[in-house]
């Protein structure tokens, strides 16, 4: 494909989008049905829809509006490049500029958020918001952990570099590499299928490294998902391993992803919890909105509402409740978003100590895009002895 046909094929797309179509799904149905396209075409049709996500509002006021031709062509002027070169018309092309869309839009101070979450974010993030704004406008940083029962993460990088997989030490966590080319390459490379790597985002690694973990502890990842924070934990402690999902079909790919790892976990279902409790330690990484991962994620943070952010912190303070009442006296409950929204994180902890006498915090702390990582808040609680 020309460079003016994957700009056309990216406004069909974020045509779609637009309409309320998922975007991952929309992007997947059309690699599927476009056997012509090769690797380096979808990867770069790809970029284009999610850099136009990621600055939407930017994009817009630059292409003077809010449908997929638009768009693109304020993304091209944001990236320096002339529209007319590339919309030269049809087969492939997108039709030809039209006088209204020969000058650019003023972009000076857009925010690319929704005009309702301002306010939440610059509460949470104070001086730090229009950096972070900048920053989330980007791509995020592709970022791996070595796997520390395998090996160590300058291993880990010798590893990878033999596969032309190029990584430096992230220092945010010991164990984090942050893969600087071919991050294309890492799912197919053998220290990915070696269970040497795995792909997880440094604040979440450094979230891990926080824990208080023993060999001798009993610990369930509550809300385990695909169970990267499990992983994370069992290549810090030997420790005996229980995971949970209110969503079973969530924990399908563990069984492989511990046994490429090298570590043995044990999936518990909701009525099999209150049985093999107490626990040393519960981690809850709970739902949320993921606003600290929209950099990755971008179409999420047009698609959530503020009833869909009240549901969610709903929940959260449910979670917590429950996996409270099957920590042991003494024992820790960790706490984990990526979510830089105050009700998410400081809020909750707050309002649960408040509730629950004898529980202290031990620890509460959070990163942001400033840190090289996505925005991630984790905070420790301790139960009391009696």
């Amino acid at each position: 494909m020309t460079p003016a046909a994957r700009v056309q094929t990216a406004i069909e797309l974020l045509d779609k989008i637009i309409e309320g179509a998922p975007a991952e799904r929309t992007l997947t149905n059309w690699a599927r049905s476009s056997r012509f396209a090769g690797s380096k075409d979808r990867a770069a049709i790809r970029d284009h829809v999610f850099d136009v996500l990621r600055q939407k509002n930017t994009c817009a006021a630059l292409g003077n509006g809010q449908g997929g031709r638009s768009l693109m062509i304020g993304l091209l002027r944001k990236q320096g490049v002339d529209p007319a070169d590339l919309f030269t018309g049809p087969p492939y092309a997108a039709d030809p500029l039209t006088d209204d869309e020969q000058t650019a839009g003023d972009a000076t101070d857009v925010v690319d958020q929704a005009d309702w979450l301002v306010p939440h974010l610059t509460a949470a993030l104070g001086d730090d918001f229009a950096q972070v704004e900048q920053l989330m406008r980007n791509r995020a940083p592709v970022i791996v952990r070595a796997n520390l029962r395998k090996n160590d993460c300058a291993t880990a990088i010798e590893e990878l570099k033999e596969e032309a997989i190029i990584g430096i030490p992230h220092p945010a966590s010991e164990s984090a590499i942050e893969i600087t080319e071919n991050p294309r390459r890492i799912k197919n490379s053998d220290s990915y299928k070696d269970g040497l790597v795995e792909l997880q985002d440094a604040a979440s690694q450094a979230a891990i490294e926080l824990l208080p973990l023993t060999d001798d502890m009993r610990v369930l990842d509550y809300c385990a998902g695909g169970g990267g924070k499990l992983l994370a934990m069992a290549g810090r402690s030997h420790a005996e391993f229980f995971a949970h999902d209110a969503i079973e079909s969530r924990l399908k790919d563990l069984t492989d992803r511990t046994y490429r790892a090298g570590i043995k976990a044990k999936i518990l279902k909701t009525a099999e919890i209150s049985d093999a409790a107490p626990f040393d330690l519960i981690f809850c990484d709970v739902p949320c909105s993921g606003s600290g991962t929209w950099r990755r994620d971008p179409a999420a943070k047009w698609a959530l509402t503020q009833s869909d952010l009240d549901e969610v912190v709903a929940l959260q303070q449910d979670i917590l409740q429950e996996a409270a009442a099957h920590v042991r006296p003494g024992g820790y409950l960790a706490y984990a978003t990526c979510s830089f929204l105050n009700q998410e994180n400081a809020e909750q902890i707050d309002a649960f100590l408040a509730q629950n006498s004898g529980w202290t915090q031990q620890y509460r702390k959070s990163w942001t895009p400033l840190d090289g990582c996505d925005g991630f808040f984790t905070a420790l609680l301790q139960a009391p002895l009696a």
